[in-house]
């Protein structure tokens, strides 16, 4: 995806509650940056910067400056901020 949007999502490889997040980004038409992380929960350090956790997946909204992480809140935040019901 593009380099400068202004969502970026921390995933890992065939992670499901990652492919739910990205299934919403792409129902929604939203431009992401995906960034790839570090299979050991221990070497995810740069997740532990920007949310505080070593979980995946995570978001940063640098449009709304949201960061998150936990799938059902992303997919919740990404409906209500970019659904129909957020336009």
């Amino acid at each position: 995806m593009a380099e400068d949007t202004d969502i970026t999502l921390y995933r890992l490889q065939a992670c499901p509650y990652c492919e739910r997040v990205v299934r919403t980004l792409n129902e929604l038409g939203l431009e992401y940056q995906s960034r790839f992380v570090e299979p050991m929960h221990s070497d995810r350090n740069v997740v532990k910067r920007i949310s505080g956790a070593r979980t995946v997946p995570a978001i940063v909204d640098e449009e709304t400056g949201v960061t998150m992480s936990e799938s059902a809140n992303i997919v919740e935040y990404l409906r209500n901020i970019y659904g129909e019901e957020g336009v």
